[in-house]
């Protein structure tokens, strides 16, 4: 490694934590340019590798922690990849549909690979990832023998490093549509991923095993509010009587029809309307449900949204719990990074005080296995989903 940066007393004491980043206040020197891999030491010894940003306050992410670090070469990447594969083999005998490396999480800071099948799509934050793009791809391409690779790096975050916003194909013919599968306690469910044009990289991978569970409390009647595809909505269909499918997105909602007819699934209707405003009627109504499934896009992408992003969840949450019978369920999601779990769990408080009611909490539960968590980094602990039943 040419390049190398100092840090600071603070820097040194921060990266003792084991947090994958080091924040520009923790550097006192540095010798190299954006997206260059450089040797990081304190007091003039060795602590590792990292990749350096001099655009963001994320100054550093750290690549290997070593007093001897290895030249990440094509070989060091190979084998951080393979491991991250090897991790994903219990999800990977359930569905053909997750994500194959999740960025620091996985030991690759700045990349996330997701496969759908035999395609993958490729996302890259950093100036230094982004920069290895080529020799990735050709990892990627061997490891999961893909058939077609899409970038798909239309990502606000990337701006912060400088980067351009785009999705492109890298490898192969790509498929405007790839079915996938994946086998939950209720049974198979195929469904459509549209990457080019849809949400994330296709589907929300990261909601797998909650859509699971939610299908196995589905009976009488279920809402499944801010459905996208309809995936929560195809689990519960199996065991409940009837199921409605609410999303502001008419191609979203389609998609949903046909994963319905290729499942032969006959229950499941879908409405085209704003969340709140239907909420908003069907209380009106006086309509009652036994499950209630709300997994809305993150309200809060900044701490300055945390006030509007409270209100909401606070209101969409009142509305659905008074939507519940005695002893119904209601699965409510967060995927808003800036809303702690705690302060998620007071917003339900909150709303069931509203609502005039009274819920038990069944289950508190996180993302997919496939979006792994680390102990140190509190960031990638992103989704928190309750459940809760009400009690009166």
């Amino acid at each position: 490694m040419e390049h190398s940066c100092e840090l600071s007393r603070k820097g040194f004491q921060w990266s003792r934590t084991g947090h994958p980043w080091v924040y520009r206040d923790g550097l006192a020197t540095v010798d190299g340019a954006h997206g260059d891999i450089l040797r990081v030491t304190y007091e003039h010894r060795t602590l590792g590798s990292a990749f350096l940003s001099t655009r963001s306050k994320i100054a550093l992410r750290w690549i290997e922690r070593s007093e001897e670090p290895r030249e990440p070469d094509a070989s060091f990447w190979r084998e951080r990849l393979e491991k991250a594969l090897r991790r994903r083999s219990n999800v990977a005998s359930k569905t053909n549909a997750y994500r194959v490396v999740h960025d620091s999480a996985d030991d690759l800071p700045g990349l996330v690979v997701d496969l759908y099948d035999r395609v993958a799509v490729m996302q890259t934050t950093i100036a230094g990832t982004d920069r290895l793009l080529p020799l990735f791809v050709e990892e990627v391409k061997a490891l999961l023998s893909a058939e077609a690779i899409l970038l798909q790096n239309d990502l606000a975050v990337r701006e912060k490093e400088g980067l351009a916003r785009e999705t492109r194909v890298l490898w192969g013919e790509w498929p405007e549509r790839v079915w996938v599968h994946e086998d939950g306690p209720a049974g198979r469910i195929d469904f459509p991923v549209e990457p080019k044009e849809g949400q994330k990289t296709g589907a929300f991978l990261d909601q797998r095993e909650n859509r699971w569970r939610a299908g196995e409390l589905a009976s009488g009647r279920v809402l499944d509010a801010f459905s996208y595809q309809g995936l929560f909505a195809l689990h519960a269909a199996r065991r409940a009587r009837e199921v409605t499918a609410v999303d502001t997105s008419q191609a979203a909602l389609r998609l949903c029809e046909e994963a319905a007819g290729r499942n032969r699934v006959q229950n499941i209707r879908c409405v085209q309307e704003n969340v709140f405003d239907f909420l908003k009627e069907a209380c009106a109504r006086g309509e009652t449900f036994e499950l209630v499934i709300l997994d809305p896009p993150a309200f809060a992408k900044s701490r300055g949204d945390l006030p509007a992003a409270v209100r909401g969840y606070r209101e969409v949450n009142r509305r659905a719990m008074e939507l519940l019978r005695a002893g119904g369920i209601l699965v409510t999601c967060s995927c808003s990074y800036n809303l702690t779990e705690w302060d998620f769990l007071e917003v339900l408080r909150e709303a069931a005080n509203d609502a005039r009611s009274e819920f038990r909490v069944v289950e508190r539960r996180t993302q997919a296995a496939d979006h792994p968590i680390l102990l140190c980094f509190p960031e990638s602990a992103y989704l928190k989903c309750a459940i809760l039943e009400r009690v009166r």
